[in-house]
């Protein structure tokens, strides 16, 4: 008899072979779009601003659209917000991620449910 066990996924989306997409860098966006800058948001997920700033680079250059704007500064200065398309792409994306975890689920349930239970 095996023990209880949870089924993990890792899931992200690839252009040419290079993460273009994932739920790491999708926590990332939703940081910028709660902390309203992409300093604030690295700070929130203890990262430094260059690997935030690097990520997003990236995803944009992959994905080939604007996924952050610059905002204007004003009495605390600029920041960033997040695109229509942005917001788009999370909520699509986690509920693929979110469709796979419990597909992963049902089939850890199958596959093993026999060997998780005593005889």
């Amino acid at each position: 008899m095996l023990p209880e066990w949870t089924p993990k996924t890792n899931i992200w989306l690839e252009v040419n072979g290079e993460v273009a997409f994932s739920r790491w860098r999708a926590d990332l966006l939703m940081a910028v779009d709660r902390a309203g800058s992409i300093s604030g948001a690295a700070k929130d997920l203890d990262i430094q601003y260059r690997l935030a700033w690097q990520r997003i680079n990236e995803m944009e250059n992959r994905l080939g659209v604007s996924l952050v704007e610059p905002t204007v500064g004003g009495k605390g200065g600029g920041g960033s917000k997040l695109t229509p398309l942005a917001f788009q792409l999370i909520e699509r994306f986690v509920k693929m991620a979110d469709a796979v975890d419990l597909c992963t689920l049902e089939q850890s349930r199958i596959q093993f449910n026999d060997l998780l239970t005593e005889e």
